[in-house]
């Protein structure tokens, strides 16, 4: 119903991963893997929704507070998580990121700790740091594959008075654990304990395979607590700036709105991102399942090759996300090298996961959010890359 397998031209579109991969590998002629975006196209409901939209001439100053908008989020989560929402929790937001820069202001002071669990999205450590606050590690376990929590570690932190905030990363980016229920009891626990907000960006929601169920941290606890969320990373729509966050808190979301409105001046959003979020929760369920077995399909594609031509290599397997986080410390070469051969002989662009802090320095992140046949092409340059 649903061809991935459909390779489409993106360069000559400005685009940040095809057309601007010179700007971190410092050549333009390589496969790239990197920016958390993907190559399908979105589905084909979202693109009559905005070509009927386009038909209309005017594309005036627009009003997100709405139900239109707010219904399509609440039957979103009682559908895919059966997780109730409150439509006054919901508040429109340009970009994830900025609802993660405002909430830091409203819930610390300067020079307060930001504790995130690492290796982390890189975004999350220029966000604490521009905005003087104190990046605070919480180094994940990883042993046989796999991560896990250090709770003794993070109920430390939290402890320490001048640690006000945890920004949660719920998939996990880039280790693409999902949280089990236990966890984010005992998360939410810890942080009620010392008086710690949490920030949960939700952002890789609803990309998780068979097996595994996303939990929205407001479904264990609405206390001190907000979500910041985005249709953009399922749906592959992050150029047309649109995203959204949950406060449950009415207080909290009265200053929100007011960062957001009058000192920002940004109360009017982008009406195709708008209104491709609406298409998207309306229409685009099944779109989004298919997707899901096509990236199960992609992975267990790069678990096969690399246990039969690059054993060295270990998966992390993402029970969501579309990313691979790869452990090459067996490769018995350091990282530059590994990019230099990478860059230079296979000509494929694949983040170094020191980007992301923690134990990065022994992994890549390869990013399978496209067609099968480029997931294969990469892999082949990722072998001969080694090989050569």
């Amino acid at each position: 119903m649903y061809n991935f397998d459909k390779v489409i031209d993106r360069t000559g579109t400005n685009c940040t991963q095809w057309d601007y991969v010179q700007d971190r590998f410092g050549q333009s002629d390589l496969l790239p893997f990197t920016i958390s975006d993907t190559d399908f196209a979105l589905p084909h409901t979202i693109m009559e929704h905005l070509n009927r939209r386009m038909k209309h001439p005017i594309f005036g100053y627009t009003r997100w507070n709405h139900t239109d908008f707010k219904s399509t989020v609440m039957n979103w989560y009682k559908s895919r998580f059966n997780t109730e929402i409150d439509e006054d929790w919901i508040y429109y937001t340009p970009t994830v990121i900025y609802a993660v820069s405002q909430l830091i202001h409203m819930k610390s002071n300067l020079n307060d700790g930001v504790i995130i669990q690492t290796p982390a999205y890189d975004a999350f450590y220029n966000v604490i740091k521009e905005n003087h606050r104190t990046v605070v590690e919480n180094q994940l376990f990883y042993e046989d594959s796999y991560y896990t929590i250090d709770f003794k570690q993070l109920e430390m932190q939290l402890a320490k008075p001048e640690n006000k905030i945890l920004l949660l990363c719920s998939p996990h980016n880039p280790t693409g654990r999902v949280w089990t229920e236990d966890e984010l009891t005992t998360i939410i626990k810890l942080c009620q304990e010392h008086h710690v907000y949490i920030i949960s960006d939700e952002i890789h929601m609803d990309i998780v395979r068979k097996g595994n169920n996303h939990i929205p941290i407001l479904d264990k606890s609405t206390n001190d607590i907000a979500i910041v969320t985005s249709g953009s990373k399922t749906f592959n729509f992050p150029g047309l700036l649109f995203a959204y966050t949950l406060i449950p808190n009415k207080e909290d979301g009265d200053a929100f709105l007011n960062h957001l409105k009058k000192q920002d001046g940004l109360s009017s959003p982008s009406i195709m991102g708008m209104e491709a979020t609406i298409a998207a929760y309306e229409k685009a369920s099944d779109w989004v399942d298919a997707l899901n077995e096509y990236l199960d399909d992609n992975i267990h594609a790069v678990q096969s090759f690399l246990k039969e031509h690059i054993p060295e290599i270990k998966v992390v397997y993402p029970e969501s996300t579309y990313l691979i986080w790869l452990d090459v410390s067996d490769l018995n070469m350091t990282m530059d090298e590994l990019q230099y051969r990478l860059i230079n002989i296979g000509k494929v662009a694949i983040m170094d996961g020191q980007t992301y802090g923690g134990n990065g320095q022994h992994f890549l992140r390869y990013n399978v959010g496209c067609p099968k046949s480029k997931v294969l092409e990469g892999l082949e340059r990722l072998k001969l890359s080694i090989e050569t």
